[in-house]
């Protein structure tokens, strides 16, 4: 037996996971919080799709003073969390609900609400000195697993992008309900569900924090996920595998919240930040390029996550099991409609230094990679997913 490392492990104190969960939020506002007024952080595309009728109907009816802050966009920018903490100031509680860029948001209008620091001196790790409003976040899709993470995502500049990473982050209570996935269109559902299983990869062969706690919360998500996002995909409408990858996205992100992502994010990263590209997406696309950069510096641990969806592989080398999981995750991909090339998304062949430059800025991340990556490195893996 190896001697284990030492590690720390953090997560949300309080996870709730139940069919119409989010319907008991007012219940929890009052009881845990002693809240007479919310903000509700969305997006304008929730509110009109009518994901979230049933809630405001059920927090108009239940007395609160609620305010909604739909100006939530993808990757959101400086200006939009600002406007969310000033409108975070005149409530008792923020509640985030939507995607990874709901959520985000509010977990940093929570903190700016309380004008104890500004955001530029937020960013990088460790470096929030803020107390925050008491935060709830529920989740409407399965993929960044942000209600359970320290991390905010923020756009910077034209097509930079910085996190906030600190323990404040770290709601009070996450809220996971399934029914708020049922409408979620099958592209979205099967990018947002790559993004996940990239957590639980890339958590697993981290370099620095992984550790027997995040190990195990990886290969569940990944063995949920493996197993109910197809037929997610498949039929949107389906409680218990919209439940089941709910469910996987969140274990995914306890892992990589403590065993932190590497180059596919680090590489994935300009693709958003630059061509605006969904997060998941960018994920998907060079997923299959890193895992085989990966291969050899990481084939123990591949090997055993190719057990864990495909026990077949069981008899094989360990070398065969972990290429038989780079295949296995790429057919995975293709399954789920994700067949394009970066090519087919306008970015020219001219671009592809642009994006490496940009790639190599992700220090934070690509630290964690199993396999050092280089400039040509990260051109040349540009070069194969192009």
């Amino acid at each position: 037996m190896h001697t284990i490392k030492d590690f720390d492990f953090k997560t949300v104190a309080d996870i709730r996971f139940a069919v119409n969960a989010a319907l008991s939020l007012p219940t929890l506002l009052t009881t845990r919080f002693n809240a007479k007024s919310i903000l509700l952080i969305t997006d304008k595309g929730l509110i009109k799709a009518g994901v979230l009728d049933e809630v405001l109907n059920t927090l108009e009816s239940s007395g609160l003073n609620v305010r909604i802050f739909d100006q939530v966009q993808a990757d959101p920018p400086e200006g939009v969390i600002r406007a969310a903490g000033e409108q975070a100031k005149q409530v008792d509680v923020v509640v985030g609900i939507g995607g990874g860029s709901s959520m985000d948001t509010a977990k940093l209008a929570a903190v700016l609400a309380m004008d104890e620091q500004a955001l530029a001196d937020m960013y990088g790790v460790d470096q929030v000195v803020s107390t925050r409003k008491p935060l709830v976040l529920i989740p409407t899709t399965a993929g960044t697993g942000s209600e359970v993470t320290p991390i905010s995502i923020v756009t910077t500049g034209e097509s930079t992008k910085a996190g906030v990473v600190s323990p404040v982050l770290y709601p009070d209570v996450a809220l996971l309900d399934p029914t708020l996935l049922l409408g979620l269109p099958a592209h979205i559902t099967a990018e947002t569900g790559i993004d996940a299983m990239v957590h639980a990869i890339e958590a697993f062969t981290s370099q620095h924090k992984k550790n027997p706690l995040s190990d195990n919360l990886a290969i569940k998500a990944l063995q949920l996920l493996a197993t109910h996002l197809p037929l997610s995909y498949e039929n949107g409408k389906d409680l218990k595998h919209r439940g089941g990858t709910l469910l996987g996205a969140m274990l995914a992100g306890q892992a990589f919240a403590n065993a932190p992502v590497a180059a596919v994010h680090a590489l994935a990263y300009p693709l958003g930040g630059i061509y605006h590209m969904a997060h998941g997406l960018s994920n998907a696309l060079m997923l299959p390029f890193v895992m085989r950069f990966n291969a050899n510096a990481a084939q123990t641990e591949y090997a055993q996550l190719a057990l864990v969806v495909n026990p077949m592989l069981a008899s094989c080398p360990q070398s065969e099991q972990a290429l038989g999981f780079i295949e296995y995750m790429e057919q995975f991909c293709k399954t789920l409609g994700i067949t394009k090339r970066l090519r087919d998304y306008g970015i020219d062949q001219q671009d592809l230094p642009a994006l490496a430059h940009g790639a190599m800025l992700q220090t934070r991340l690509l630290m964690n990679n199993p396999r050092t990556v280089t400039y040509e490195d990260a051109l040349a893996l540009y070069q194969q997913a192009w």
